[in-house]
């Protein structure tokens, strides 16, 4: 089968950085699916572990989190889906990525597809939508349907997880949501996903939270730059408040927050099936859920862009420009 992968970590402008490869199709075992790929989105996740994670010497790795296809097989020990099925998922850090035509996966980590949604829509969601309600409702711990007269803060607020954080906070509670953006584009952007408000990250914020007559704010969701931010972040969260992070800071002093007991939270959605854990199969039941709210008209897709085939050609123009920092909501790579 076709598939596209790396053997040494180099500049996304290195034709190398991501190759055309032909390997072997896998054979489900135990509980895994076999999924025909249609359609995969690219993460930073992807970018960090090309630039960072080179593999041993000869050795191939094969990128790619998200994923919409169709069940091709099922392994035996498999409940949940059939073949045929069409399904949406974001895959596991420690297995072989869905920048190839066939994959496997747990099933417990794998979603029914949104029927309302073409591939393309589908493949933007598992895993911005994970990590944003991982962390909202695991974490941070917003309270369903609930949370009036309390605040949260979205840092990146126009990026793939702050995309979807907007919308799962703005339609499934009742806090204020801020978003940042800094550009006029992302700001419209934010405002049309449902924030309520907009502030600009390349300011001082906290200023521009009390401009807004808030004292401080209950919850922070820091989707990058926590490291740049984190002094802002510490004057502008609320006493007793709560801030969580899910990027890769410099080291960040965490005594500065003792004084108003803020408590610091870490999301991964890897985690789960990283380690086996025992509640893996909520991501199976996020997943159910998230694509019940799309087809109800509660949540949309946030792709923005579709590049063009899953190739490795087309794979280096989306790194390069999720490496940009200029993407908006998500970008992806449809059929092979």
């Amino acid at each position: 089968m076709k598939a596209i992968g790396y053997r040494k970590s180099l500049p996304i402008t290195d034709a190398d950085a991501l190759i055309d490869v032909e390997i072997d199709r896998p054979t489900p075992a135990g509980r895994d699916l076999l999924v025909r790929v249609e359609a995969v989105s690219v993460n930073p996740v992807d970018t960090k572990l090309r630039r960072n994670a080179s593999p041993a010497d000869g050795d191939l790795r094969i990128l790619g989190f998200d994923a919409a296809g169709i069940v091709e097989a099922a392994g035996p020990g498999v409940t949940l889906f059939r073949p045929g099925d069409a399904v949406f998922y974001a895959g596991a850090i420690d297995r072989p990525g869905t920048n190839s035509e066939y994959h496997l996966v747990d099933e417990r980590i794998v979603g029914a597809r949104p029927a309302s949604l073409s591939v393309a829509e589908a493949a933007a969601l598992p895993l911005t939508a994970i990590t944003a309600w991982e962390m909202l409702f695991d974490r941070l711990g917003l309270p369903r349907d609930g949370g009036e007269g309390k605040s949260l803060l979205i840092v990146g607020g126009a990026g793939g997880v702050g995309s979807i954080a907007i919308q799962l906070a703005r339609r499934l509670t009742k806090v204020r949501v801020l978003a940042t953006a800094s550009r006029p584009e992302t700001a419209d952007w934010v405002r049309e996903l449902g924030a309520h408000d907009v502030i600009d990250h390349s300011r001082p914020m906290a200023q521009q939270v009390k401009a807004l007559g808030l004292a401080g704010v209950d919850y922070v969701f820091s989707t990058n730059a926590t490291d740049r931010h984190f002094p802002d972040l510490v004057e502008l969260v609320a006493p007793q408040g709560h801030i969580g992070l899910i990027d890769d800071p410099e080291p960040i002093d965490v005594r500065l927050l003792k004084r108003k007991s803020v408590s610091l939270h870490w999301e991964l959605m890897f985690t789960r099936s990283l380690f086996q854990t025992d509640d893996m199969i909520a991501q199976h039941k996020l997943l159910t859920e998230v694509s019940r709210l799309v087809d109800a008209g509660t949540l949309r897709t946030t792709l923005t862009e579709t590049l063009g085939r899953i190739d490795a050609a087309t794979l280096r123009k989306a790194h390069a420009l999720i490496e940009s920092g200029k993407a908006r909501g998500k970008v992806v790579l449809e059929g092979f």
